[in-house]
């Protein structure tokens, strides 16, 4: 697995039980997702200079510890499978103190045209790099 993220938990991410409400999981998994579509290729200059994109399709997440502000976070991620259109993918969320683990994710996501707003077929040299990341 691959380091996307590292971050803090901010005192105004809390909930009204003092600890991270879900909607920052999402966020901070929505940033490793975008670290990792940039190692895969999928940068911002790509998404602008061909008109593509990625959009979720599927996500499922587990949650299993509580983090709270203060608490220091790190998300390893790894390319489950890769298809003709979509990529599925996994990220660990640990608590970078103690290692242990806070939350997982899995996602389905699928490669756009950005004009048509339909599934595109993946290029080859970005299918490449996802299978170099499938154990």
């Amino acid at each position: 697995m691959i380091e996307t993220y590292r971050g803090v938990v901010y005192p105004h991410q809390l909930d009204h039980m003092a600890h991270m409400n879900v909607q920052w999981y999402t966020s901070k998994f929505d940033e490793a997702t975008w670290h990792l579509f940039s190692i895969l290729g999928i940068t911002s200059s790509y998404i602008r200079d061909n008109n593509r994109g990625m959009a979720a399709l599927e996500q499922t997440t587990h949650y299993k510890a509580e983090v709270h502000a203060g608490n220091l976070l790190v998300v390893k991620s790894k390319v489950l499978e890769v298809k003709e259109k979509t990529i599925r993918f996994f990220h660990l969320m640990q608590n970078a103190e103690t290692d242990g683990e806070v939350a997982t994710t899995e996602l389905v996501a699928v490669h756009l045209d950005r004009e048509k707003r339909r599934g595109c077929q993946i290029p080859q040299d970005i299918r490449g790099k996802c299978l170099t990341l499938i154990d």
